[in-house]
């Protein structure tokens, strides 16, 4: 197994101690297999990037795109192709997405555990709130 990057490692590591809201929120749907019975890892390092979640058995990669990110097009592009070069799907999210809207965000996450997808983009409208028998 390759070795990581220890400079990149140590970035995470001190990621996961100081996670935004938008994290904080996102986590509490995906840690511990809640979701869709998928082990979920947060701040993962595939060199030379850090993801912020990845499920590394399904290579599904989630970005959250805080303000900054508005003028960073390119480099997220590029931080895309990588990935996906690499195998992964990728979905992006807005912080904005996931503290209004974490109902539609699952169901983009479930669309791409179901292979839906190859890259998704919440630059449409997500889905509304799942219903009520399906949240729990």
């Amino acid at each position: 197994m390759p070795r990581i990057d220890e400079t990149l490692k140590a970035r995470a590591r001190a990621m996961r101690s100081q996670q935004t809201p938008a994290e904080a929120k996102l986590w509490s749907l995906l840690r511990a297999h809640r979701f869709a019975h998928v082990k979920f890892a947060r701040q993962v390092v595939v060199a030379p990037y850090i993801l912020d979640f990845a499920a590394r058995s399904r290579k599904i990669a989630i970005e959250l795109d805080g303000d900054t990110h508005a003028h960073r097009l390119q480099y997220d592009a590029a931080r895309t192709a990588y990935l996906e070069s690499r195998g992964y799907r990728v979905i992006r999210f807005t912080n904005a997405d996931i503290m209004g809207n974490i109902e539609g965000v699952a169901a983009m996450i479930g669309a791409a555990l179901d292979g839906e997808s190859r890259a998704i983009s919440t630059s449409a409208p997500l889905p509304g709130p799942l219903p009520r028998g399906e949240r729990e």
